[in-house]
């Protein structure tokens, strides 16, 4: 079994989620997406003040899925994909829907966020 190298560079950091020791930027997103499972989302979402439902975890599956087609996400593209209109995805994650329901799905935050 190979041995874990643990590097801290720059604002990048490590923290414990579900057990598990996850590579996060200094945005807090996950530096790797192999290490995101539904446990560690839930997590996030929990310091994010959110509790997950369905709902939310059916937009998490959406932006997964257009993460790995690597297809560009912005809001009006989720609004528009049939999982969820732009109104209730501001009300399933209020703090910022694109950048917090990003962060909890374990992808890097979108382009078109600030």
């Amino acid at each position: 079994m190979k041995q874990a190298e643990i590097t801290i560079k720059g604002e990048e950091m490590e923290k414990v989620y579900a057990g598990q020791t996850i590579d996060l930027n200094d945005e807090g997103y996950l530096n790797h997406f192999d290490q995101w499972t539904k446990e560690v989302g839930a997590e996030i979402a929990k310091e994010e003040g959110i509790d997950m439902t369905e709902a939310h975890w059916k937009i998490v599956d959406y932006i997964q899925e257009q993460f790995k087609a690597e297809v560009s996400l912005s809001i009006r593209k989720v609004g528009k994909s049939g999982v969820v209109d732009i109104k209730t995805f501001y009300q399933l994650f209020p703090k910022g829907p694109l950048k917090t329901s990003s962060r909890i799905s374990g992808i890097p935050k979108p382009v078109s966020c600030i």
